[in-house]
């Protein structure tokens, strides 16, 4: 299978689950534990595809220093990014977060002083209709650049692989699988934000829609946006893989390491689970 084919494969499947994250809050009552759960579990992954995979291809890509100074532009990219759209939110979609399964209720009309300034952060209340339909729209553009950043990646990991079997290492049949199943396990979160927020700022079934269909579409387009600066060079002579290898290995540090694994320190309910 053509890596062309593969791209294209992955691609679809994201959008799928992508769209299916903007309809969860329509069908499925989503419980906080389980919520908490999905986020510890995609945060590890993430965290261990930055280091052990996104890392060590950029370091076979280029040298060690060029590689270095790409993951620190990734990791300040991303920094800023989330620190000034504030675009996450990590709860379940409901007005009251039940107490399940005997675990130790979890007070979220308050706000965790721990340094975030941003009124949306993940232990914002949803009462507040007025200021989620100002803030949905940051949470749009944030988490649509983050989109186009994923897609970067996942192109840029499996163009990365397809650079190492012209070096001679065994052919790998799926290249970048390892990112795309960190962007198909991470999106549907994304999706979920922007539709609670829209939600909860008092938006039509038919509006949430419409911008859940054009918000799937970032990863792919981040994808073709790669491809197509790399059109017409040679693989095994494009400095740009390496560095969008390192890039992404940046990105993924911070949202994993700044923004997924500190929400869960404040649920002490769990927490051998989480």
């Amino acid at each position: 299978m053509s890596t062309t084919t593969v791209l294209v494969l992955y691609c679809l499947l994201i959008l799928l689950a992508s769209l299916a994250g903007g309809l969860v809050p329509l069908v499925v009552r989503l419980t906080h534990k389980r919520m908490q759960l999905a986020i510890s579990l995609v945060a590890g992954f993430m965290l261990g595809v930055a280091v052990l995979h996104l890392l060590p291809h950029a370091l076979m890509t280029v040298e060690p220093g060029f590689a270095a100074k790409w993951l620190i532009v990734g990791l300040l990219s991303m920094f800023f990014l989330e620190r000034f759209f504030c675009f996450h939110h990590h709860d379940a979609p409901q007005d009251n977060p039940p107490v399940e399964d005997g675990a130790h209720a979890h007070d979220h009309g308050h706000t965790h002083d721990h340094g975030h300034s941003c009124a949306h952060h993940a232990h914002a209340t949803l009462g507040d209709a007025q200021e989620h339909r100002l803030g949905w729209s940051g949470a749009a553009v944030g988490l649509t650049i983050h989109s186009v950043i994923a897609g970067v990646a996942l192109s840029a990991a499996i163009s990365s692989e397809t650079l190492t079997d012209l070096h001679g290492a065994a052919t790998v049949s799926w290249p970048g699988l390892a990112v795309f199943l960190v962007i198909v396990l991470h999106n549907p979160f994304d999706s979920l934000t922007l539709g609670t927020l829209m939600a909860a700022g008092g938006w039509s079934a038919a509006s949430r829609h419409l911008v859940n269909a054009l918000f799937a579409l970032a990863v792919p387009l981040g994808a073709v946006l790669f491809q197509l600066g790399l059109a017409g060079t040679e693989l095994h002579e494009s400095r740009a893989i390496g560095a969008a290898v390192a890039f992404s290995a940046g990105v993924f540090l911070v949202v994993s390491l700044s923004d997924l694994l500190p929400e869960l320190q404040f649920h002490h309910h769990d927490r051998g689970k989480l």
